[in-house]
């Protein structure tokens, strides 16, 4: 999802690394899920995503629709995004006590929260979101740990490729608006439908589909 935003309003100022030093570290955000309410249809979920909740919910796409997942327009194209539900709007995947129950396989935007990506010259850099988390006192962290992300520079490099892939398509649909539901089924099918293989390389399944 791309945002126009004043970066002067919204960071620190600075851009970040997956080896830099960003202050983060909520101490596990006890007591906390705020980022968890109200997000609307904001938390969309790429193929990877829905990948691993798959597998860590043992379901498929169709499954998951039953009560995880919505789909929504995101940039002219029709893409998946985390439910919300009840009078706080609060992720589905909340427990009673406001702890994610899907923590050990959540997206990769929970996993970022609060950094954002800036995309430019076919590539991106982190920024800190400085209004987006209330707790206060954060300690300092690098990059690639709050990431908890396996084989970070392989993952980086499938964001990038997503990333501008969705904006090619993007572009063809805003050339011709009579496009955007044919390309979005398509999209939908290869990339997310069609189930992946559990037990086998996510990126390799996913270039293959590209």
């Amino acid at each position: 999802m791309e945002r126009e935003i004043d970066w002067t309003e919204v960071s620190d100022g600075c851009f970040y690394r997956a080896n830099d030093m960003v202050r983060v570290d909520c101490g596990g955000c006890a007591g906390c899920s705020e980022c968890c309410r109200g997000m609307g249809e904001s938390i969309v979920l790429d193929p990877l995503d829905v990948f691993r909740l798959c597998g860590g919910l043992h379901t498929d796409f169709n499954g998951l629709l039953q009560g995880g997942i919505e789909l929504n327009i995101v940039d002219r194209l029709i893409l998946p995004n985390l439910c919300m539900s009840g009078p706080e709007e609060a992720c589905v995947f909340l427990d009673a006590s406001g702890r994610c129950s899907i923590h050990a396989f959540r997206p990769g935007f929970c996993r970022m929260f609060p950094l954002g990506r800036c995309y430019e010259d076919g590539s991106f850099r982190y920024f800190l979101q400085v209004h987006e988390c209330p707790k206060p006192n954060k300690g300092k962290v690098k990059v690639k740990k709050w990431l908890d992300t396996p084989n970070l520079k392989e993952y980086e490099a499938y964001v990038t490729r997503w990333h501008y892939y969705l904006k090619e398509l993007t572009a063809e649909v805003r050339a011709d608006s009579s496009r955007m539901k044919p390309v979005s089924m398509e999209l939908l099918q290869r990339f997310y439908v069609t189930p992946y293989r559990q037990d086998d390389d996510f990126y390799g399944q996913f270039y293959e589909r590209l």
